[in-house]
Formats: C-alpha cells, structure tokens, sequence
C-alpha cells in the first residue's frame, strides 16, 4: 500500500474568510429536509440540510437551524416537530420552503395527534418529540426523540457546493 501525502492546504486567500469555510463544508454532500412544527397561526415548515442520525437506542435524530432564520424561535421552542428527507423528485418542493415557512397550499399534509404538520410521499419521515435543544454558535442543535418513522424506496434528494443532485450508485 502506498500513501501519497499532499501539502498543507489551506483557505483561499479572500477578504471573506467565512464564504471559503462555507464552501470547504459544501463540498460535503448532504441530504435534503424540510422541517414542520405547529405555531398558533398554523403549520410552519423550513428547509434543512443539517440533519443526523443520534442514536438507534434510545432512537434520536438531530437538526440545526440558524439562529438568523426568522423560524428560529418556533422551532427551537416546538414541542414536536417533523423531519421529511425528500426524494430525488422532490426539488421543487424542498424550495417551497427555503424562505416560505406556510408554503403548505397544494401539497398533500396532515396533522398528527400532537398538531405536527406530516408531508405525505416524503422519501422518509421522522415525527419527533424535542429531548434538547443545544446553543451551537450561529444555530441551535435540536434534538428529537423518534416518536414515529417512515420511509418508501427511492434515490434522495441531494445538495452539494450550493447546487441539487440526486445520487446514482457506482456499481
């Protein structure tokens, strides 16, 4: 086995440091989420790329919204929320939600028992009840405990260096 070592790498030379941080972690591919609570004036929803598996036992999951989002406040202090992971197909309904918290006219939802707002079709679903919510610098690490999952089959939905793409396997 043989080991080629590349020299030191760093940042591009930039007046923004924090753009060349945000695009090294965009070079890391993540799936797509849209997150849902319930607020008084009825069902909330955000896009997310910052979910993660916890722990299978007990079954907790995590997410982090920023805290410049004008969602924040709803989801950090929901007492169940929702996470949908979408589906290669599901593009457009990711973006209903990127800056549109009530884009829910038109799409196929219900309310669960506790008043979460539940995507149907999603690739798969995770109905939480909220164990702890985390100061995390500019956002909040949110952690759900897995009241309920769901899933189909299919390829997900996937974002990489600020751009869509579904994922095909190489075998």
């Amino acid at each position: 086995m043989s080991v080629h070592i590349v020299g030191p790498s760093r940042y591009p030379e930039t007046d923004d440091p924090g753009r060349s941080l945000r695009d090294a972690l965009g070079r890391f591919a993540t799936g797509v989420t849209v997150v849902t609570c319930a607020v008084p004036g009825g069902p909330l929803g955000i896009t997310a790329n910052s979910f993660a598996s916890v722990s299978l036992d007990p079954p907790l999951v995590l997410w982090c919204p920023a805290k410049m989002s004008s969602r924040y406040d709803p989801f950090v202090e929901a007492a169940h929320f929702a996470i949908h992971v979408m589906g290669a197909e599901q593009r457009a309904l990711s973006q209903r939600f990127v800056r549109e918290g009530q884009a829910f006219d038109g799409l196929n939802w219900r309310l669960a028992d506790d008043g979460t707002p539940l995507i149907e079709g999603t690739l798969a679903r995770f109905h939480c009840a909220t164990q702890a919510v985390h100061d995390a610098g500019d956002h909040a690490i949110v952690v759900g405990r897995v009241l309920n999952a769901d899933y189909r089959d299919g390829p997900p939905l996937i974002f990489s260096a600020g751009r869509y793409g579904i994922f095909q396997s190489a075998d």
